[in-house]
């Protein structure tokens, strides 16, 4: 048997030549490190989309729906149609990134969002989502009009899965940034789409979300507005949130997303770099030589 020294002696990784101080603890030549630094982990999407699909039927009219067409066409018949909303729909959104969405009105961006949210489900694929999805999908959803905006917010925060306590810890901030004075008070049936956009925008950003849907709800505000939303998009972002967005302001998109989806008839027509989708998507339309507010409002 041999002795302690004698094991300490022929320890490998006491050895001389393999215990440098200076000898890195991997592979120089290992791809997926640079100077001590992994460059690519493997770390889940936020959102990952996998091939879906949605359908659904529909309910048509034959013969008209006026009652000029009824009297000239006579009795009307019934029929369904299958639509097939998303078709094969694959992508993936970065923790921490804002993502975008374009595409023309019936592209099918607003049911993707709410498929991502929860609220469809898919006929084909799979939807993951790493954390609590926020959805803000357009004016009014999630809000009872008769109610007052202070009442909204807690039913807010409450349909997001949060405490009554919680809430409480944000409320005042949720007041400051909406920005209402004494309209809280007041029924939001008696508020204008821009009150909506700035209490709905309030409530969604400031409870701690992990994944923010945006669907056009900053396109009711001001200037001012739209500016402190920007600001605070970019705040939840250094905060690990995740935030997509739909907009028609191809600006806003190429201002804030670092990637972005372009869709079509409930296809991906193209995916990648923001500023890269969005100049297709002009280039597709011929937009290029228009005014420079088409990048606000088309």
């Amino acid at each position: 048997m041999r002795s302690a020294s004698e094991l300490v002696e022929h320890d490998p990784f006491l050895d001389e030549e393999l215990a440098d101080d200076d000898a890195p603890w991997f592979d120089e030549e290992d791809e997926d490190f640079d100077d001590g630094v992994v460059d690519e982990l493997d770390v889940a999407p936020a959102v990952k989309v996998e091939d879906l699909w949605v359908r659904y039927r529909t309910t048509i009219e034959h013969g008209g729906s006026t009652l000029s067409s009824r009297i000239l066409n006579g009795k009307r018949t019934r029929g369904t149609r299958q639509i097939e909303a998303l078709r094969g729909v694959s992508f993936e959104v970065p923790f921490g990134s804002v993502y975008g969405v374009i595409g023309h009105n019936g592209a099918g961006k607003s049911t993707l969002f709410r498929t991502i949210a929860g609220i469809l489900a898919p006929s084909q694929g799979r939807v993951t989502v790493g954390g609590r999805v926020t959805p803000l999908l357009s004016l009014g959803v999630g809000f009872n009009q008769d109610l007052t905006g202070r009442e909204n917010i807690l039913l807010g925060g409450l349909a997001t899965g949060l405490h009554p306590e919680e809430i409480m810890e944000h409320y005042a901030d949720v007041v400051r940034f909406a920005e209402l004075g004494d309209a809280l008070d007041y029924p939001m049936k008696t508020y204008s789409s821009g009150m909506y956009a700035r209490l709905g925008f309030a409530v969604a950003s400031h409870l701690d979300p992990d994944i923010l849907l945006i669907d056009e709800a900053l396109s009711a505000g001001d200037a001012r507005f739209k500016k402190r939303c920007m600001d605070k998009l970019v705040d939840l972002c250094g905060h690990d949130c995740t935030v997509m967005i739909i907009s028609h302001g191809l600006e806003l998109i190429t201002m804030l997303a670092e990637r972005c989806a372009w869709l079509e008839q409930g296809q991906v027509v193209q995916e990648g770099p923001a500023e890269d989708v969005v100049d297709a998507y002009l280039d597709s339309d011929d937009l290029r030589g228009d005014e420079p507010e088409v990048l606000e409002d088309f």
